[in-house]
């Protein structure tokens, strides 16, 4: 079942036209399964930077242990707020994208951002797999997470 935040961002990201399936800008080997991720996050390895494309209201109920708000992936201030989030990094960094608003194929924030990076030079992007929404896929599993705060994000 999903919670009532999840809920109310994938009616919103509906209601604003995003539930038609479009193609990925990435390849497959892009694509990063969470139980990959939450093993990566929990060891004493280099971890990769985890940045967040979500709705605000997502990223400041709950988020991946350690991931930074870039804002909406489909807006132009969500955009903006990805540049700077990756601003100063080498092109080559271990970056990993997530929205989780809803299922990750008809997701409206996740293929911008993917496509930012990409044109600024960055080499080794992944993205999340969401095949249903966070909560399912992350926080249902007890993969890394944490609160957020009612004013961040």
């Amino acid at each position: 079942m999903l919670s009532p935040t999840v809920r109310a961002a994938a009616i919103f990201a509906a209601a604003l036209g995003f539930s038609q399936e479009v193609a990925n800008p990435w390849p497959e080997s892009a694509i990063l399964e969470p139980a990959d991720l939450a093993r990566t996050l929990r060891s004493s390895e280099k971890k990769p930077a985890v940045i967040c494309v979500a709705f605000p209201v997502l990223y400041r109920s709950k988020h991946i242990a350690g991931s930074v708000f870039a804002g909406p992936g489909n807006k132009p201030e969500g955009l903006d707020e990805l540049k700077k989030a990756v601003a100063g990094r080498a092109k080559d960094s271990d970056l990993v994208l997530y929205c989780g608003c809803c299922p990750m194929t008809k997701c409206p924030n996740i293929r911008p951002a993917y496509r930012l990076l990409k044109e600024m030079g960055f080499t080794h992007i992944r993205v999340l797999s969401v095949p249903a929404n966070m909560a399912a896929d992350w926080y249902d599993k007890g993969y890394p997470s944490e609160a957020g705060t009612a004013g961040g994000g």
